[in-house]
């Protein structure tokens, strides 16, 4: 039991499970304390909703992690966590919009929501990026480190349109399983007029640049950790 208990801790921690604990712990708890000054559960709702959903492309990372560890040489039982992963991805860094519900309210200071919605997002981001690169690290196992990075960059581009699709379209990620014929018709339209749409292209390209700056940043600050 204690030797189960170990091992598990240590796959957490290497997945970074506690600080991203953590950091959903503060956001949860600051939002927590805000209820109860304005007792008031509505405003700023959605961003524990949000937290939650951000929080399923991560266990699905933890999940095909865990199966290839347990069963390295049959590569077709993470088909479904990786797409499950894929599906589920853009819920992370789209907590990052929610700073277009930012308001002054009386009963709040506004440095407190910002500081709420800062923490919020930040998780958010946190959660993308370590699932990512979780994800990347077994593609790279598989299929090499060159296939690994083109992963990376249809994965943050389609994050960009996901997150685009989630805010401006108001599409969900299980949409896609309800109404797979109806999206793909949408962003078919919004590809073949681009300079009909160029808030639909700005969007999406500056949220993928600006994810893969951020997580270019984040596997640069823990290979200095390696070098030292």
């Amino acid at each position: 039991m204690i030797n189960d208990l170990r091992t598990l801790h240590r796959f957490l921690t290497g997945q970074l499970f506690y600080p991203i604990l953590l950091s959903t712990a503060l956001a949860l708890s600051i939002y927590a304390f805000r209820v109860y000054l304005t007792h008031n559960n509505i405003v700023y709702v959605n961003l524990v909703w949000n937290i939650g959903l951000a929080w399923i492309p991560y266990l699905c990372s933890l999940a095909a992690v865990a199966i290839a560890r347990s069963y390295p040489r049959q590569w077709w039982l993470l088909i479904l966590p990786g797409i499950l992963w894929l599906i589920f991805f853009p819920n992370a860094p789209y907590i990052l919009t929610d700073f277009l519900h930012l308001d002054e309210r009386a009963s709040v200071p506004l440095w407190y929501d910002i500081l709420m919605l800062v923490s919020f997002a930040w998780t958010g981001l946190f959660l993308a990026i370590t699932s990512l690169r979780v994800m990347q690290l077994l593609v790279k196992t598989y299929l090499g480190w060159g296939l690994s990075w083109v992963f990376v960059a249809v994965a943050l581009g389609l994050s960009g349109l996901g997150i685009y699709l989630g805010r401006f379209e108001r599409w969900n990620s299980w949409d896609l399983f309800f109404h797979p014929k109806t999206i793909v018709k949408d962003v078919a339209v919004l590809l073949a007029n681009p300079l009909d749409n160029l808030r639909f292209v700005g969007f999406t390209i500056l949220f993928t640049a600006f994810l893969l700056v951020c997580y270019l940043t984040f596997i640069s600050v823990r290979r200095m950790d390696e070098i030292s």
